[in-house]
Formats: structure tokens, C-alpha cells, sequence
């Protein structure tokens, strides 16, 4: 049988046993520090009685040898002296004997409960003199210094000694309840009430939240499908269709509901929006209401630089640089110059820095530059030379690298640290996609307030002209929507030629060299005095690629080489694919005269009439706006590319082969219109800039910080990116934060086409440009 009762039973735990633990280890620990805390006042005690016995040393001393006379010193200061040494010398005696101070000492320890006894003390300094009132002030000491409680055993303890006492006692008694548990339930309980109304005395919720409807499900539908056009743009859907699907859900609500969520003030702001702001001013409006204010979103830097109040600065960053004659060499630099006329806003032009190889690869007429400082000097010569006045702006360089396969220019490294940050404010990207590609550094929009893309080039043209094009071209399609989504505010598309980018808008905002211009007045000017002004036919100029129309004009000269007979045509350009293109002008037997490319502007193109320009991949072909702005006929192609030039007289489009016979035979049997003065206007630098800061939205960035000052009742508008969460922005924010990880890959990177070794710049950038090496500049600590 078995025993039961020898059974050992498992260990019970009790709460209120576990708490006695607790209150009794803390209880030995405070103990503890006390027991340090007397042996320190153990240590002082001494030191205090050594020197108390120097100067009851020096007194009684003192009081036979005075360092006056007797008959100088008053009589009753003597006689006290003399009646009282006798007293002294027993006290000092008394109190300097070791038990009396490790008796006393010892009191001190909370370990053992002690009693001090002063009647020693105190007889003795009473029985000193009566009279004089000295017992009575020691009796009320004395009691003032032992005053307390008497115990039952006659000892005498601290007040606080008691209460801690009375506490413990009364805890004891608790824990063996439930009570301690009630108590502490209780008291949680208030303090939760106690933070809650805090919490609602700093957060009051705001006036007339209550008069602000609720969103019903047909504007959170039209929210999420306004929300989700990344996602549906990916998908193939095209934006018109979600605008539509907005447009009937917010259509039969959106009159009552903002006349409620809106004050009256802004009630009048709505008149011009459309149906999309008017549904972000109601979300708004109702996140406002509740009291929530958005902070940022996800893969968000929210700390953006301070902004000057005086001046703001507007950095261009570009992939070329004179003396490459090539668009994006030209535009930006004309873009930085008319910038910096106005003195609202600090300009830096960014340009790539070469090295000595890969500048005799890409410069012409084997010009090289030592440094940086020679290349800005020239740059700044040309194009000063054009505009006509002082360009106040700063030109600074990156590293770069020349791809023979892409024949461009593709960074080295993180573009953006070159640009400080006390001047990362705005910036103007041209050619975003280009710059984005193997960007692997900084987002531009966490540094920068405000970032535009300038979209130049079609990529997929000319992609689509290589083996495996259409694969390759479906690839960087997406691979520019990605990059130009994540890296930029707002993205201006030149033409339509172009793919459709997000955030885009199109509108040209490139002008022609005030050059072009003066010559186009100085024809005029031959033609009205009577003078003969265009004394040859036709040309043409571009580099001389097959991707910049060449292969068109084989083609339509050699289609129609009966019904252009006598036609001549001279062909100016440099380029990969001259022996080419000239063979097979050769071998078809076309009547054309190919000479080494030169300047537009050159005194001997001034006398032709007529430019010819059939290319199909330009974006926007800057030599069709030099000819109108020199006067001439300019016959090219009905496509998006040119849908600027049509409002011009001189401009003449064809669809067709024989569209383009009959508009050459136009352009050579009449003479061009000249052009007026406000066509010249739109060509101009001064037109384009206008046209960038305004689709741009930098009119609006660089007047935000006087909008206030200026006028205060002129922003009464709920501000849509502080008050509400965007789902655009986590997507951009993750797409940003998955190609900086795509792009640290150096496999990756070159799978893709990259130049080996681009992540970084190499050894000679950092000699040339005075740089740090990469290692030093971004140190990678191991683990």
C-alpha cells in the first residue's frame, strides 16, 4: 500500500508569498545600503571628534594665557571662564572615550534597536550654573533632539521607524487575503482614469468635428481606386478609365457633402478644382475633424533641409556637357543661365566629369581637359558668348563614365551627395530615367523638397532598333516608370513621342539660343531692304546615327528618286555610323552631298531655305526650332515630336511619301513667311522658362515661403499632404527602397548593362575631382 501521507506534494505558490519575497529582498538591500551609509557616517563621526577636540584644545588653552591683560578684559567674562573649565574638561573627557562613541555609533544601526541616553550630558551641563539659563536651553534640546514614542519595552523610536513598522504589519495582515489584489485592481483602475482624462484635456477634439458627415462607401471606393493608380497603371489600365470611375462615384455626392465638410471661406476655392481635389479636400476635411495629422508615410525621410527665406536653391543634374553637342549638354546649361537671371533662387548645374580616356572618346576634335576648372571655363565662355549676359550661376561635377554600347554617359556612385545639403532644396533631373538607372545612394526626393524630371530622349525607339529591341524596349519601359515614380515629384514630358511616365505632363520647355534669333532678325531685315536672302536649297544636320532620321530620308529619297529629279540635298553630321549610311546613299545612287558636321550657327548655313528633318525618335528636335528661328522652311514628319512646330506658318508637315514630295516642291517654288514678333517669343529661352516654372509648379515652391506674409487670407485651402496619408507615396517609397537594394548587386548591375565598376567612382575621379575614396567616403563596418 502506499504510504499517502509520505507523499511529497508539489510546491504551492502563493501571490501573497511571492510579494513578501519581494518586499523582503528589497527590504535586505535597502539594509544593506544603510549598513555602507553608517560606516561612511562612522568614518566622519571620527574625523568630526578630532576635530572638536582641537578646539576644545585651543579654548581651554585660551582661557589661562589671554592675549590681553586682566585688567583690559572684562571681570564677568573671566569669572564664567574659570567657573566652566572645570565642567569642559569632564564633558571632553566624557564624550572622548571610546565607548561612548562606539555606544553611540552603534545606536545608529538599524540592525539593533537602540536607545541614547543623555542624562550624563545633561547633568553635567546643568550642574555648570542654574541661573543662567544654560540647563533649560540644554533640557529643550535634549528633547527636541530624542523626541518619539515609547515602546513597550521603554525604548525610544523614530516616528518613521513606527509607520514603517505600523506598514509592514498591516501588509502582513493583507497578504494572507485576497484583499492586497482588490486594492491593487483599484488603484490601477484610477490611475488608468486619471491618464485618460489627461490624455483628453491635451487632445480636445476640434470645434465642429460633429458638423463634418462621415464618409459613405462610394467616396471611400473612389479614394481607393484614386489611390490605387500605380497599382492599375502597372496593370495596363489607363488613368482616363479611373478618372472616370471617380468621377460617377464622387458625381451625385460631392455638392451636398462639401457644402458641410467646407467652411464658407473655402467654399469658393472649389469652384475651380475638379472632382479629384474635391475629393481630397473631403477626406481631408474629415481626417481633420478627428483630430489626425499625417507625419509622412512609409520608406519616408521626413527630415527635409531648411529652407532660406531669402533665397532658394535650384540644382539641374544632367548626363552631358559641352564640348558634347548634344541636347542634354545644351538645354540644361541655356536652363541654368535664365534661372539664375532672377534673384528669387541660387543655381548649380551638375555635369558629368570624364576622365582622359573617355573624354577622347566622347569630345570632338580631340578636345581633352586637365581638370574641372579648365572644362567650367569653357563652359562658361560658350555660353555666355550666346545668352549675351553674365551667367551668376555655379557649375559643379560628378564622376562619370562613357558606355560605347549605349553611347552615353552613365554616373558614378551616389549623384546626390554633390549636392550639399544645406543646398538640397530643389532639383530638375534632366533626363530622370538616365540618371535613375543604376542609381544606388540617396532618394532624390528624401533630400531634395522638390523634385522635377525633364524627360529628353526616347529611349524605346531607339532600343527598339537593336537585336531583341521589342524585349529590351517592354523591359526599360517599366524599369522608367519605376524610377521615375520613385525618384521624382513631377516628371515634364517634352513632347508625346515619349512614353506616358507617371506624374507627367507634357509641354515643351526648351528654347532656341538667342543666336538663332539674331540671325533670323538680320534675314528679315536683308529681305525687307530688297536683298536676296536664301541663295541655296536644302539640307540637313544631326549626328550621324541611323537612329536620328537617317534611315527615313534613304528611304523616302530613294522611293521618290523619279519625282525629285535635279533634287540635291547636303547632309551635314559626325558620327558611329557615317561610313554606313554614306554606302548606302552610294550604293542607291541618291543625290546627296555629305559633309563633316559643324555649329547650326555657322555663317555657311545661313543661305539655305529649306531643312529637311524626317526622324521619327527625336523627342524635340532643337535644329527644327534653330531653322524656324532663322527663318527658314522646315519640312518633318506629322508626329508628336513636332506637334510644337505646326502653330508655325514655316512649319510643313507630311504624312505620307508623297506628302513629302509635294511639301519639298512647296518649300523650294516659295519664299517663308517671317515670323512675328510673338512667335518669336515662344521660341525664345525667356517663353521656355516661363512654361517650365509653371507646369513645373516652381512658381508656386518658390513663392510658398511669402504666400503667408504676403497675403494672409490668400491660403485658406486644408492642406492635403499634411492632413491625410497617401497610398502613392508608401508605393513610390517601396519601389525606391527595393531598387536601392537591386542596384547594390554588382551582379545584378551588370545583368543589366551597367559599366563595371560604376557604383563607385575609381581612383582617378578622386584625383581628378579631389574626392575621397569611396571606402573613406562610405565605410562599410563588418560585424
Amino acid at each position: 500500500m502506499i504510504n499517502l501521507a509520505m507523499e511529497p506534494r508539489p510546491p504551492t505558490f502563493d501571490p501573497a508569498e511571492k510579494a513578501l519575497a519581494f518586499i523582503s529582498r528589497g527590504w535586505r538591500e535597502v539594509r544593506d545600503s544603510a549598513g555602507a551609509d553608517l560606516q561612511l557616517m562612522r568614518t566622519r563621526a571620527r574625523t568630526f571628534k578630532s576635530l572638536a577636540d582641537l578646539e576644545f584644545e585651543n579654548f581651554l588653552n585660551s582661557a589661562s594665557p589671554f592675549s590681553v591683560s586682566a585688567a583690559e578684559a572684562p571681570i564677568a567674562e573671566l569669572d564664567f571662564v574659570k567657573r566652566i573649565k572645570p565642567k569642559l574638561s569632564e564633558i571632553r573627557r566624557a564624550y572622548s572615550s571610546p565607548d561612548f562613541s562606539r555606544k553611540v555609533l552603534e545606536r545608529w544601526n538599524p540592525r539593533s534597536r537602540f536607545q541614547l541616553d543623555f542624562s550624563g550630558i545633561r547633568d553635567a551641563i546643568v550642574s555648570v550654573d542654574e541661573n543662567e539659563g544654560f540647563g533649560d536651553f540644554g533640557r529643550g534640546r535634549l528633547k527636541r533632539e530624542g523626541r518619539g514614542v515609547r515602546s513597550k519595552e521603554g525604548e525610544t523610536e523614530w516616528e518613521i521607524i513606527r509607520i514603517l513598522k505600523t506598514g509592514l504589519k498591516e501588509f502582513e495582515r493583507k497578504s494572507h487575503s485576497k484583499d492586497i489584489f482588490l486594492d491593487i485592481e483599484r488603484k490601477s483602475s484610477e490611475f488608468v482614469e486619471k491618464v485618460k482624462l489627461s490624455l483628453k484635456s491635451i487632445c480636445k477634439e476640434p470645434e465642429d468635428s460633429k458638423d463634418v458627415p462621415p464618409l459613405d462607401v462610394p467616396e471611400l471606393l473612389a479614394y481607393l481606386v484614386k489611390q490605387s493608380g500605380p497599382f492599375l497603371d502597372q496593370l495596363g489600365v489607363k488613368r482616363d478609365i479611373c478618372d472616370k470611375i471617380v468621377e460617377a462615384l464622387c458625381c451625385g455626392r460631392k455638392d451636398p457633402l462639401m457644402s458641410h465638410s467646407l467652411s464658407a471661406q473655402d467654399t469658393p476655392l472649389l469652384q475651380n478644382e475638379n472632382v479629384h481635389d474635391e475629393l481630397d479636400l473631403r477626406i481631408a476635411s474629415v481626417l481633420q475633424s478627428t483630430g489626425h495629422h499625417y507625419e509622412g508615410g512609409f520608406w519616408t525621410n521626413l527630415t527635409k533641409p531648411e529652407i532660406d527665406e531669402e533665397k532658394r536653391h535650384i540644382a539641374i543634374v544632367t548626363t552631358a556637357s559641352l564640348p558634347w553637342m548634344t541636347g542634354t549638354a545644351v538645354n540644361p546649361l541655356f536652363r541654368a543661365a535664365y534661372l539664375s537671371k532672377s534673384a528669387k533662387q541660387k543655381v548649380t548645374l551638375l555635369v558629368p566629369w570624364l576622365c582622359k580616356p573617355d573624354q577622347e572618346l566622347v569630345y570632338p576634335n580631340s578636345l581633352t581637359f586637365s581638370s574641372p576648372d579648365e572644362q567650367e571655363t569653357y563652359i562658361r565662355n560658350w555660353v555666355e558668348e550666346r545668352v549675351g549676359f553674365k551667367a551668376d550661376f555655379n557649375i559643379s561635377f560628378y564622376p562619370g563614365k562613357f558606355s560605347k554600347e549605349r553611347r552615353s554617359i552613365i554616373p558614378a556612385g551616389d549623384t546626390s551627395q554633390f549636392i550639399s545639403a544645406k543646398e538640397a532644396d530643389i532639383a530638375i533631373l534632366e533626363e530622370p530615367e538616365h540618371l535613375n538607372w543604376y542609381h544606388h545612394g540617396t532618394r532624390w526626393t528624401d533630400k531634395f523638397n522638390h523634385v522635377v524630371g525633364v524627360v529628353h530622349t526616347n529611349y524605346l525607339e531607339y532600343i527598339k532598333r537593336e537585336k531583341y529591341g521589342a524585349f529590351q524596349a517592354f523591359l526599360v519601359k517599366h524599369i522608367n516608370n519605376w524610377v521615375t515614380r520613385a525618384y521624382c515629384h513631377k516628371v515634364l514630358r517634352l513632347s508625346a513621342a515619349t512614353q506616358d511616365l507617371p506624374k507627367s505632363v507634357i509641354c515643351n520647355v526648351h528654347g532656341v539660343n538667342p543666336k538663332f534669333l539674331k540671325i533670323g532678325e538680320k534675314i528679315a531685315a536683308e529681305r525687307n531692304g530688297g536683298q536676296q536672302s536664301f541663295s541655296k536649297g536644302a539640307y540637313f544636320l544631326g549626328k550621324m546615327v541611323w537612329a536620328k532620321g537617317y534611315r527615313e530620308l534613304i528611304d523616302l529619297l530613294a522611293k521618290h528618286k523619279q519625282d525629285l529629279e535635279g533634287f540635291k540635298l547636303d547632309v551635314y553630321g559626325n558620327g558611329e555610323d557615317s561610313h554606313e549610311v554614306q554606302s548606302a546613299a552610294k550604293k542607291l545612287e541618291l543625290n546627296l552631298n555629305f559633309l563633316r558636321g559643324r555649329d547650326h550657327a555657322d555663317d555657311s548655313l545661313h543661305g539655305y531655305k529649306v531643312f529637311i528633318n524626317p526622324s521619327l525618335s527625336d523627342v524635340l528636335c532643337t535644329a527644327t526650332a534653330e531653322a524656324l528661328a532663322m527663318g527658314k522652311f522646315v519640312i518633318c514628319a506629322d508626329h508628336p515630336s513636332n506637334e510644337f512646330f505646326r502653330a508655325f506658318p514655316n512649319c510643313l508637315t507630311y504624312k505620307t511619301s508623297e506628302d513629302f514630295v509635294a511639301r519639298v516642291k512647296e518649300a523650294l517654288e516659295n519664299e517663308p513667311h517671317p515670323l512675328t514678333p510673338e512667335q518669336r517669343y515662344n521660341l525664345s529661352w525667356e517663353a521656355a522658362t516661363q512654361r517650365f516654372l509653371q507646369t513645373s509648379d516652381l512658381d508656386k515652391v518658390l513663392l510658398s515661403n511669402n504666400d503667408t506674409t504676403a497675403n494672409p487670407g490668400h491660403s485658406k485651402r486644408i492642406r492635403k499632404s499634411i492632413s491625410m496619408p497617401s497610398l502613392s507615396e508608401a508605393v513610390d517609397g517601396g519601389l525606391a527602397l527595393a531598387h536601392y537594394c537591386l542596384t547594390g548587386n554588382e551582379i545584378l548591375r551588370l545583368s543589366t548593362g551597367a559599366i563595371p565598376g560604376t557604383r563607385d567612382y575609381n581612383k582617378q575621379h578622386c584625383i581628378d575631382l579631389h574626392l575621397l575614396p569611396p571606402q573613406v567616403q562610405n565605410p562599410v563596418y563588418g560585424w
